[in-house]
């Protein structure tokens, strides 16, 4: 089986020349991915121009797509997806902040943040966070782009070709997922100086090692050069890693989509308001 272009995105909400937003590219064939290339973007605004040109993909980004249906229920926000994103993107960060920390400061001990349906299969933090991850910033910055770039979110949105053909896809992924499959409980990354240990080292081999053999739930094989597989081993910040366990999230996705899946093995039951990472 062969496809098109494949992407997985590392995002960044305040990207810069240090701490970049990275996207792997690749394509399948025969159950078996091969990374093209890593690029690094150091910019929110050449992220934006790099999604706009005129190429068709399949990508999976490392950002939420959608916030809580609970929480938008109680701010009063709209029930419609995009509608929401719209009034959520007009927000500052300050005030997004200010609202959902009065979001959780109304709430019980142990139970401030509201979750999606996707976080717990996912084991992925909830969307609301605005601190460690910064995941709810990362949505403000992200997905706002993908809409204005014309990708298309399934489940989400109706497709649109552009009028050249152009296809762009667009799916919610989370590394975390097949990285917790392969390594348990064990950090493989740090973007502390202090915390890049040798032990992280061996978890980031003993994960390449485990996706190159195809022992994920994807039952995908990543194929790497030796300068490839150094290269994300030699990233102590998993940035790049990262990136590459995205862009297996999105060849699943790919073959979902080939085998007659709707919506690229999402879910035909998923909530349209909060969304879904893909394969969780």
């Amino acid at each position: 089986m062969h496809e098109g272009l494949l992407l997985g995105c590392d995002f960044s909400s305040s990207p810069s020349p240090r701490k970049s937003i990275v996207i792997a590219l690749g394509r399948l064939s025969g159950g078996r991915i091969q990374l093209s290339k890593l690029e690094r973007i150091s910019s929110l605004e050449d992220f934006s121009d790099w999604l706009k040109q005129p190429q068709s993909w399949i990508g999976a980004f490392d950002l939420p797509f959608g916030l809580p249906r609970e929480l938008i229920e109680t701010l009063g926000w709209p029930l419609q997806w995009e509608p929401c994103i719209r009034q959520f993107a007009s927000l500052s960060r300050a005030d997004l902040r200010a609202q959902f920390a009065a979001f959780c400061d109304a709430r019980p001990k142990g139970a401030k943040f509201a979750h999606r349906k996707t976080d717990r299969p996912a084991g992925s933090s909830p969307s609301m966070k605005w601190v460690n991850p910064p995941v709810a910033y990362m949505l403000h910055a992200g997905v706002p782009r993908l809409i204005d770039a014309g990708v298309f979110l399934p489940g989400l949105m109706p497709a649109k070709a552009s009028d050249d053909g152009v296809l762009r896809v667009g799916l919610e992924a989370y590394p975390g997922l097949l990285a917790r499959e392969v390594l348990g409980q064990r950090s493989y990354k740090s973007d502390d100086r202090a915390k890049q240990t040798t032990d992280r080292l061996i978890a980031r081999k003993d994960l390449l090692t485990a996706l190159e053999a195809g022992r994920t739930r994807l039952a995908l094989q990543l194929k790497l050069t030796n300068a490839q597989r150094d290269a994300l081993v030699e990233d102590p910040s998993g940035d790049a890693l990262d990136a590459v366990l995205c862009l297996m999230q999105a060849a699943w996705a790919a073959i979902q989509h080939v085998q007659g899946h709707a919506r690229y093995g999402l879910p035909l039951d998923m909530d349209l308001l909060e969304g879904w990472i893909v394969s969780a």
